[in-house]
């Protein structure tokens, strides 16, 4: 708030009491300086959640927002985040896509090919076991299990149980997938 306008809010005797060289007029200035701040952020609030416009640090909140913190979910505060700032952002951004599909196989792959970049995560449901998913994990993400495992988890059916598997396909060795990549609106026709 600029000082003219905190003048204005002032009863009358007190404005004419802020001239130039006072000790109001001095504390009017300081309370436009401590406005200031608080003024920019406020200026461009919309900025701290959009997924990638928000500062680096904010990322991390955002994902509770859209019920992906358990990928970034650390053991120590200050440890460092499982994925790249990048990776999380595309998560939040398709925060309501995730959510929608959430439970299915389409739903699944695409949380596992958000976090980790790499396309080609296969999805088989034994025949001979019901509600069990075996998650084939391309070489490419091999070392990236911990954060697949707790997006499993939390992606899965309650009553599914669940193994994951590297993938010993090697015509799927998977690709890296950039931040032009979108998930289509709509699963595919297959499983």
């Amino acid at each position: 708030m600029r000082r003219a306008a905190i003048e204005r809010l002032l009863p009358a005797a007190y404005q004419r009491a802020a001239g130039p060289g006072s000790v109001l007029g001095a504390l009017l200035d300081v309370m436009e300086a401590l406005h200031a701040p608080d003024e920019a952020v406020l200026a461009d609030v919309d900025a701290l959640f959009a997924p990638y416009r928000t500062p680096d640090g904010f990322v991390a909140y955002l994902t509770r927002w859209v019920a992906m913190d358990h990928v970034v979910t650390a053991p120590r505060a200050d440890a460092p985040l499982p994925l790249p700032v990048g990776r999380l952002r595309d998560l939040v951004a398709h925060g309501a896509l995730l959510a929608r599909w959430r439970g299915t196989p389409y739903g699944m792959r695409t949380a596992l090919e958000l976090a980790t970049g790499v396309t080609g995560f296969r999805l088989d449901e034994p025949a001979d076991r019901p509600f069990h998913v075996v998650v084939r994990v391309p070489p490419a993400a091999a070392d990236q299990l911990a954060v697949i495992t707790r997006i499993v988890e939390a992606e899965k059916p309650a009553a599914v149980t669940v193994e994951i598997l590297p993938d010993p396909d090697p015509a799927a060795p998977g690709r890296a997938v950039g931040r032009a990549h979108v998930p289509s609106p709509e699963p595919p026709d297959q499983p």
